[in-house]
């Protein structure tokens, strides 16, 4: 299984799919389906059934996982969708980099 780079609260730009080219932040991410929920986007109708909690039931909606391979994460600093890059810093901690302007994301 390939690791994922993208965390939580990471701002992320949309490659594909129905809401390309917005920009958002990770609400949850799922590294064992290399899948994760972004705020406002992919947002699917889902029917709830009547509980005691919600005894009307209805309809709500909600965001549906989107896997990690149609998002890139945008750098903070040159404001622009990359690929990242880990490195070990003067510490020997684990460090994500942006590929476009080397500078540290984390």
């Amino acid at each position: 299984m390939a690791k994922m780079n993208i965390k939580k609260d990471d701002k992320v730009k949309i490659l594909a799919g129905k809401d390309k080219g917005k920009e958002s932040v990770v609400l949850r991410a799922y590294p064992e389906t290399q899948r994760v929920i972004v705020e406002r986007v992919n947002v699917v109708k889902k029917t709830l059934r009547p509980t005691q909690k919600n005894p009307q039931g209805g309809i709500s909606t909600i965001e549906a996982p989107i896997h990690v391979s149609n998002v890139a994460v945008v750098c903070p600093s040159c404001k622009k969708a990359t690929r990242i890059a880990i490195q070990r810093s003067e510490d020997n901690k684990k460090v994500r980099f942006c590929k476009k302007c080397s500078k540290a994301i984390d």
